[in-house]
Protein backbone atom coordinates (compact mmCIF):
# COMPACT_ATOMS: atom_id res chain seq x y z
CA UNK A 1 0.00 0.00 0.00
CA UNK A 2 3.14 2.19 0.37
CA UNK A 3 3.75 2.04 -2.95
CA UNK A 4 0.58 2.77 -4.00
CA UNK A 5 0.03 6.39 -3.96
CA UNK A 6 3.53 7.53 -5.43
CA UNK A 7 2.11 5.30 -8.53
CA UNK A 8 -1.05 7.13 -8.66
CA UNK A 9 0.57 10.79 -8.53
CA UNK A 10 3.40 9.41 -10.82
CA UNK A 11 0.23 7.95 -12.90
CA UNK A 12 -1.52 11.47 -12.94
CA UNK A 13 1.71 13.53 -14.05
CA UNK A 14 2.26 11.03 -17.08
CA UNK A 15 -1.34 11.36 -18.49
CA UNK A 16 -1.19 15.07 -18.38
CA UNK A 17 2.36 15.55 -19.94
CA UNK A 18 1.24 13.19 -22.62
CA UNK A 19 -2.27 14.82 -23.73
CA UNK A 20 -1.20 15.95 -26.47
CA UNK A 21 0.71 13.37 -27.64
CA UNK A 22 -1.79 10.63 -26.39
CA UNK A 23 -4.71 12.79 -29.06
CA UNK A 24 -2.60 12.90 -31.70
CA UNK A 25 -1.98 9.15 -31.66
CA UNK A 26 -5.48 8.28 -31.41
CA UNK A 27 -5.93 10.86 -34.48
CA UNK A 28 -3.28 9.94 -37.49
CA UNK A 29 -2.37 13.33 -39.22
CA UNK A 30 -2.34 15.55 -36.45
CA UNK A 31 0.26 16.88 -34.26
CA UNK A 32 -0.78 19.25 -31.44
CA UNK A 33 1.90 21.47 -29.81
CA UNK A 34 -0.13 23.17 -27.12
CA UNK A 35 3.46 25.49 -26.19
CA UNK A 36 3.21 27.06 -30.04
CA UNK A 37 -0.58 27.16 -29.97
CA UNK A 38 -1.01 25.19 -33.33
CA UNK A 39 -2.48 22.01 -34.52
CA UNK A 40 -0.78 20.48 -37.84
CA UNK A 41 -2.71 18.49 -40.38
CA UNK A 42 -0.90 16.15 -43.14
CA UNK A 43 -2.34 16.99 -46.00
CA UNK A 44 -2.26 16.78 -49.80
CA UNK A 45 -2.41 19.31 -53.17
CA UNK A 46 -5.48 19.31 -54.24
CA UNK A 47 -6.32 19.04 -58.07
CA UNK A 48 -7.98 21.95 -59.39
CA UNK A 49 -10.26 20.12 -62.03
CA UNK A 50 -12.16 17.00 -61.50
CA UNK A 51 -12.38 14.78 -64.28
CA UNK A 52 -16.05 14.48 -63.80
CA UNK A 53 -16.07 18.01 -64.29
CA UNK A 54 -16.55 20.22 -67.72
CA UNK A 55 -14.89 23.26 -65.96
CA UNK A 56 -12.30 24.75 -62.90
CA UNK A 57 -14.36 26.40 -60.38
CA UNK A 58 -13.31 29.46 -57.87
CA UNK A 59 -11.49 28.29 -54.78
CA UNK A 60 -14.62 28.42 -51.79
CA UNK A 61 -12.85 26.10 -49.16
CA UNK A 62 -9.25 25.51 -47.78
CA UNK A 63 -9.28 22.16 -47.20
CA UNK A 64 -11.64 19.23 -47.52
CA UNK A 65 -11.78 15.57 -48.24
CA UNK A 66 -10.77 14.22 -51.46
CA UNK A 67 -13.46 13.27 -54.51
CA UNK A 68 -15.60 11.39 -53.92
CA UNK A 69 -15.99 12.17 -50.27
CA UNK A 70 -15.42 15.60 -49.86
CA UNK A 71 -18.79 17.46 -50.57
CA UNK A 72 -16.16 20.66 -51.65
CA UNK A 73 -13.22 18.67 -53.25
CA UNK A 74 -13.40 20.62 -57.06
CA UNK A 75 -13.27 23.71 -55.24
CA UNK A 76 -10.59 23.69 -52.55
CA UNK A 77 -6.62 24.16 -52.45
CA UNK A 78 -5.80 20.85 -50.23
CA UNK A 79 -7.45 17.63 -49.51
CA UNK A 80 -7.15 15.87 -45.64
CA UNK A 81 -7.98 12.21 -44.74
CA UNK A 82 -8.44 13.38 -40.90
CA UNK A 83 -12.18 13.57 -39.79
CA UNK A 84 -13.10 17.45 -39.16
CA UNK A 85 -14.31 16.33 -35.60
CA UNK A 86 -10.63 15.31 -34.95
CA UNK A 87 -9.23 19.02 -35.46
CA UNK A 88 -11.89 20.39 -33.24
CA UNK A 89 -10.73 18.42 -30.20
CA UNK A 90 -7.76 19.47 -31.37
CA UNK A 91 -8.25 23.09 -31.12
CA UNK A 92 -10.45 22.81 -28.26
CA UNK A 93 -7.38 21.49 -26.32
CA UNK A 94 -5.75 24.43 -27.44
CA UNK A 95 -7.98 25.96 -25.17
CA UNK A 96 -10.64 27.56 -27.86
CA UNK A 97 -14.27 27.58 -27.69
CA UNK A 98 -16.17 27.39 -30.92
CA UNK A 99 -18.36 30.15 -32.11
CA UNK A 100 -21.03 29.63 -34.50
CA UNK A 101 -20.98 29.03 -38.38
CA UNK A 102 -23.17 30.74 -40.67
CA UNK A 103 -24.92 30.40 -44.06
CA UNK A 104 -25.27 32.94 -46.59
CA UNK A 105 -26.21 36.56 -45.16
CA UNK A 106 -23.87 39.63 -45.04
CA UNK A 107 -23.66 38.73 -41.11
CA UNK A 108 -19.90 36.90 -40.54
CA UNK A 109 -19.46 33.90 -38.38
CA UNK A 110 -18.59 34.09 -34.75
CA UNK A 111 -15.77 32.16 -33.03
CA UNK A 112 -12.24 32.68 -31.83
CA UNK A 113 -10.21 34.24 -34.56
CA UNK A 114 -6.82 31.37 -35.72
CA UNK A 115 -3.83 31.79 -37.67
CA UNK A 116 -4.02 29.52 -41.41
CA UNK A 117 -0.90 28.29 -42.68
CA UNK A 118 0.68 25.78 -45.36
CA UNK A 119 3.90 24.09 -45.08
CA UNK A 120 5.56 23.05 -48.08
CA UNK A 121 8.67 20.44 -48.02
CA UNK A 122 12.25 22.03 -48.88
CA UNK A 123 13.77 18.95 -48.23
CA UNK A 124 13.92 15.81 -46.14
CA UNK A 125 13.89 17.97 -43.16
CA UNK A 126 13.01 21.03 -43.66
CA UNK A 127 9.24 23.20 -44.07
CA UNK A 128 8.72 26.46 -45.68
CA UNK A 129 5.96 27.77 -43.69
CA UNK A 130 3.81 30.17 -45.82
CA UNK A 131 0.25 32.16 -44.39
CA UNK A 132 -2.33 31.24 -46.52
CA UNK A 133 -3.18 34.93 -47.70
CA UNK A 134 -0.18 34.14 -50.28
CA UNK A 135 -1.95 30.61 -51.30
CA UNK A 136 -5.41 32.13 -52.64
CA UNK A 137 -4.78 34.99 -55.31
CA UNK A 138 -7.42 36.63 -57.55
CA UNK A 139 -6.74 34.82 -60.75
CA UNK A 140 -7.26 38.22 -62.93
CA UNK A 141 -5.15 40.96 -60.87
CA UNK A 142 -2.80 38.46 -59.60
CA UNK A 143 -3.59 40.31 -56.16
CA UNK A 144 -3.36 38.08 -52.66
CA UNK A 145 -5.97 37.43 -50.34
CA UNK A 146 -6.51 40.23 -48.22
CA UNK A 147 -4.91 40.12 -45.04
CA UNK A 148 -7.50 41.76 -43.32
CA UNK A 149 -9.85 38.72 -43.69
CA UNK A 150 -9.91 36.80 -40.49
CA UNK A 151 -10.22 32.71 -39.96
CA UNK A 152 -12.23 31.79 -37.22
CA UNK A 153 -13.20 28.53 -35.39
CA UNK A 154 -16.64 28.11 -35.26
CA UNK A 155 -17.69 24.34 -35.01
CA UNK A 156 -19.67 22.28 -37.47
CA UNK A 157 -23.63 22.28 -36.71
CA UNK A 158 -24.92 18.34 -35.96
CA UNK A 159 -26.19 17.13 -38.96
CA UNK A 160 -29.10 14.44 -38.99
CA UNK A 161 -28.50 11.44 -42.05
CA UNK A 162 -31.49 9.09 -41.41
CA UNK A 163 -34.81 11.08 -41.40
CA UNK A 164 -36.18 8.24 -39.62
CA UNK A 165 -34.09 8.50 -36.71
CA UNK A 166 -33.07 11.23 -34.30
CA UNK A 167 -29.33 10.39 -34.08
CA UNK A 168 -27.63 13.55 -35.25
CA UNK A 169 -23.35 13.57 -36.05
CA UNK A 170 -20.76 16.26 -36.80
CA UNK A 171 -22.22 17.69 -39.80
CA UNK A 172 -18.15 18.50 -41.01
CA UNK A 173 -17.49 14.89 -41.04
CA UNK A 174 -20.11 14.11 -43.39
CA UNK A 175 -19.59 16.75 -46.28
CA UNK A 176 -15.64 16.70 -45.48
CA UNK A 177 -15.45 20.63 -45.40
CA UNK A 178 -12.61 21.99 -42.78
CA UNK A 179 -12.46 25.22 -43.67
CA UNK A 180 -14.63 27.19 -45.37
CA UNK A 181 -13.54 30.61 -47.05
CA UNK A 182 -17.24 31.85 -47.42
CA UNK A 183 -20.27 30.83 -45.81
CA UNK A 184 -21.33 28.31 -47.99
CA UNK A 185 -21.81 25.65 -45.37
CA UNK A 186 -22.34 25.41 -41.61
CA UNK A 187 -20.88 21.93 -42.17
CA UNK A 188 -17.08 23.23 -41.43
CA UNK A 189 -15.03 23.25 -38.35
CA UNK A 190 -13.53 26.94 -39.40
CA UNK A 191 -14.64 30.13 -41.33
CA UNK A 192 -13.24 33.17 -42.81
CA UNK A 193 -15.07 37.25 -41.90
CA UNK A 194 -16.39 36.99 -45.40
CA UNK A 195 -19.55 37.19 -45.84
CA UNK A 196 -21.70 36.04 -49.22
CA UNK A 197 -21.95 39.85 -50.20
CA UNK A 198 -17.95 39.56 -50.91
CA UNK A 199 -18.28 36.45 -52.88
CA UNK A 200 -19.80 38.08 -55.76
CA UNK A 201 -16.87 39.76 -56.82
CA UNK A 202 -14.02 38.36 -54.57
CA UNK A 203 -13.17 35.10 -57.32
CA UNK A 204 -10.29 33.28 -56.16
CA UNK A 205 -7.36 30.44 -57.11
CA UNK A 206 -4.29 28.85 -55.64
CA UNK A 207 -1.35 30.24 -56.57
CA UNK A 208 0.35 27.58 -58.74
CA UNK A 209 4.04 29.50 -58.25
CA UNK A 210 4.09 28.48 -54.62
CA UNK A 211 2.63 25.05 -54.52
CA UNK A 212 4.38 21.92 -55.27
CA UNK A 213 2.45 19.74 -58.12
CA UNK A 214 -0.89 17.86 -57.11
CA UNK A 215 -0.94 15.17 -54.62
CA UNK A 216 2.35 16.25 -53.14
CA UNK A 217 2.73 16.10 -49.50
CA UNK A 218 2.11 19.55 -47.60
CA UNK A 219 0.58 20.45 -44.04
CA UNK A 220 -1.99 22.62 -43.24
CA UNK A 221 -1.24 24.58 -39.51
CA UNK A 222 -3.93 26.36 -37.71
CA UNK A 223 -2.64 28.47 -34.71
CA UNK A 224 -4.37 30.41 -31.93
CA UNK A 225 -3.71 33.59 -30.96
Amino acid sequence: MRYLFPLLVLGLMLTRLTYSESLAEDSPGIQIDKQKKTVTIDALVAPRKLEHLKEIYPIEVIACFAHPKGEKAHETVVTITVKPSEVHKALESLGLKPGAPVRGGEVPCTGPDIFVFLEIPQSATTWKRISIDKILIDPKTKKPFPKSVKFRFTGSTQKQIDPNKPDKVYGADVTGTLIAIYPVTTDTVCQSSLTMKEEKYLKLEANADLLPKVGSKVRLVLQAK
